[in-house]
């Protein structure tokens, strides 16, 4: 292209030359810049792949020889212990300036919506006989829980940080605590219920949302980031919230190793397509045209693209809906997510 101008002639005297040459130099700095770019994203997303493969394959082989108790223990460990200390540690070095309000809203518009797309799914499955399958009431009630709430905690939180980085995790935390643990805990309690088998306590799981350690942190953790910690405890408690990340990482490879079939891979590709693809392309384009951009959208986008949450598994088993299923979308989300992440960057990174 540039010889053919350099022959035009346009060329032909000392001022446009000059110009010429400028507009190559721009050209070729430009083209530097995407480079270096886009290196660094592939190096940032090798290292996330390493955490995420190699974590998740440890766990999945620790689950082979160790006791069925031992997954049990480190969920509780990481639901009362763990992940608040993680909130605590990385919120402090958290941005809270600017429209972080936004993030909550949004995950609330990625729940509702996914949860509206997985009820038209299944009523026009029912409405069309030549399409029409025999889902149970459970089942539909997995399929709706597994298109609506993501894992933005164990999953999501170290996608943040490597990707964006700590500036940016108050985010995550918010998105997290008002968005995804009230709508896992809260509406999710109440369709469980509604597709449920088998009467449950309404009010006893409702409280396990107030009760959320994560939310008490939260609060305890806006109270505090202006107080000053000596380094060596601000070193120690970073060391423990990455080692609570990667023990995050071992804990969903032992509750993947619980697949045993493959008999609902349609209805779990259709409820991942809901979750992980439409929900966050179409609110990513949404929020980019209504001038959200930078940071926090490439945040958001990749904490609505997460695959479902642990709690829907805890709420399957709690009101006996289709728990093979969801163990079916927790598996085959997490692969999803791996081929994904280089996508959403591309697109709003």
């Amino acid at each position: 292209m540039y010889e053919c101008l350099l022959q035009a002639d346009i060329l032909h005297n000392p001022d446009q030359i000059a110009i010429f040459t400028q507009f190559v130099e721009l050209d070729y700095d430009d083209i530097q810049d995407q480079a270096i770019l886009i290196s660094t994203l592939m190096t940032q997303l090798l290292q996330l792949y390493q955490w995420l493969i190699g974590g998740v394959l440890l766990g999945w082989i620790l689950r082979r020889f160790l006791p069925a108790f031992v997954p049990v223990w480190i969920g509780k460990f990481l639901f009362w212990v763990g992940v608040p200390i993680g909130i605590f540690v990385f919120l402090r070095q958290a941005d809270l300036s600017g429209e972080i309000w936004l993030a909550p809203v949004v995950a609330w518009i990625a729940i509702l919506l996914g949860g509206s797309l997985a009820w038209v799914w299944i009523s026009r499955k029912q409405a069309n006989s030549h399409l029409n399958e025999s889902w149970s009431r459970a089942t539909q009630g997995s399929f709706i829980l597994s298109s609506m709430v993501g894992n933005t905690g164990y999953i999501g939180f170290p996608i943040i940080l490597s990707l964006v980085g700590p500036q940016y995790f108050g985010w995550a935390v918010f998105y997290d605590g008002l968005g995804s643990a009230i709508g896992a805990y809260g509406l999710g309690v109440l369709l469980a219920a509604r597709f449920g088998l088998e009467t449950q306590n309404l009010l006893a799981l409702m409280t396990v949302m107030f009760k959320n350690p994560a939310l008490w942190s939260l609060g305890f953790s806006l109270l505090s980031r202006d107080v000053i910690l000596p380094d060596t405890v601000e070193q120690i408690l970073k060391l423990m919230a990455w080692g609570i990340i990667a023990l995050s990482l071992i804990l969903m490879g032992m509750r993947l190793s619980q697949l045993s079939s493959w008999r609902y891979f349609r209805q779990a590709s259709v409820s991942l397509t809901i979750k992980m693809l439409i929900v966050p392309l179409v609110i990513g384009t949404i929020l980019s045209i209504l001038g959200v951009g930078g940071s926090p959208l490439l945040v958001m986008v990749l904490l609505m693209a997460t695959p479902p949450a642990f709690a829907t598994l805890v709420l399957a088993e709690a009101f006996n809906l289709d728990r093979e299923l969801t163990v079916t979308t927790l598996a085959m989300g997490y692969v999803a997510l791996l081929v994904m992440l280089p996508l959403w960057l591309l697109i709003f990174g």
